[in-house]
C-alpha cells in the first residue's frame, strides 16, 4: 500500500511552535485544494470512498483520529493524534475515518480540486477498479 507518515519539521521556542507546509517542499506535490473536518460527533464514521488519482497528505492540527486504509489486498489503521506529522495517501485507496475526539481536526491536502468524478463510493465498485488495475498492470 502506497502510503507513508510525513514528519514536519517544527520551529519553536519559548513563545510556542510553528510548523510550514510548503508544497513541492514537505508536502510531496502542489496543493490546489485544503479541507479541514471539525465537530464530528462520537461513533460518527466518514468517508467510505477512494480516489482514482488524488493524493493527499492527512493530518490532525488538533485531537485525534483513526484512518482505516483498504488497498484491496491490505488492510491497515492509523492513529493521526500528533500535528506533527501527516499521513501521505497516493490514489486507489478506501479510506474510511473514525474514533474521532470531541476536539479532532482532521485537515486534508489535496493534489487537485474536488472532481465528482475522481472519487470511487461503493467498495464493491473500487475493488473492480483495482482488480483492472492490477490486471492490466498499472
Amino acid at each position: 500500500m502506497n502510503i507513508k507518515m510525513i514528519p514536519f519539521q517544527i520551529h519553536g521556542d519559548e513563545r510556542g511552535s510553528l510548523i510550514a507546509l510548503e508544497e513541492n517542499k514537505n508536502i510531496p506535490f502542489t496543493v490546489k485544494r485544503v479541507y479541514y473536518m471539525f465537530d464530528t460527533k462520537q461513533g460518527v464514521h466518514r468517508g467510505f470512498h477512494a480516489h482514482k488519482t488524488l493524493k493527499q497528505i492527512l493530518f490532525c492540527p488538533s485531537g485525534a483520529c483513526t484512518i482505516l486504509l483498504d488497498s484491496g489486498l491490505e488492510k491497515r489503521r492509523v492513529r493521526l493524534d500528533k500535528p506533527t506529522e501527516g499521513l501521505y495517501l497516493e490514489s486507489n485507496i478506501w479510506r474510511e475515518m473514525y474514533d474521532f475526539t470531541p476536539d479532532a481536526v482532521l485537515m486534508v491536502l489535496a493534489s487537485d480540486y474536488y472532481d465528482e468524478s475522481d472519487y470511487i463510493r461503493n467498495y464493491d465498485m473500487f475493488l473492480d477498479y483495482i482488480n483492472v488495475k492490477r490486471d492490466l498492470g498499472e
